[in-house]
């Protein structure tokens, strides 16, 4: 029976542990400000399928993006303003609702090389749109 409680407690506390270590990585990822919740979908698979609740923030000619349950102090994606070419948006579609946070659209980023689909408020998706066109002159390949 000790060992029983023994397993249980330890359990409990890497859990505790565990939530108090994801809790500061986002207080320490939106420290500087410019941070949203945004979801990304990591593969390319029909609606409701594929998408991870994540963390986008601006540092500069970049928006990195962070996965929500991941102690990784890097960004899992980096997408720099040179790199858009476009963005279109929809609604969600499917089961899309389910599996990010409500009230999302859908922001589909035409990149150089790739489409890569990102989930954000109304508001989020002004920012990034002022973001982008934000950049100096010589830079705005995507208008």
């Amino acid at each position: 029976m000790r060992t029983v409680l023994d397993v249980v407690g330890v359990c409990l506390l890497a859990a505790v542990l565990f939530i108090a270590l994801v809790a500061f990585r986002r207080r320490w990822l939106s420290r500087d400000g410019g941070t949203f919740d945004c979801s990304l979908q990591l593969a390319q698979k029909e609606h409701g399928r594929g998408w991870a609740l994540g963390l986008a923030r601006y540092v500069g000619d970049e928006l990195q993006w962070f996965r929500v349950f991941s102690l990784a102090w890097w960004p899992k994606l980096v997408v720099n303003r040179r790199q858009l070419e476009g963005i279109s948006t929809r609604r969600p579609m499917g089961n899309e609702p389910l599996v990010m946070y409500a009230g999302h659209v859908i922001v589909d980023a035409d990149l150089r090389d790739r489409t890569v689909h990102f989930a954000m408020t109304e508001e989020a998706l002004t920012g990034v749109l002022a973001w982008m066109e934000s950049a100096p002159p010589s830079t705005q390949t995507y208008l």
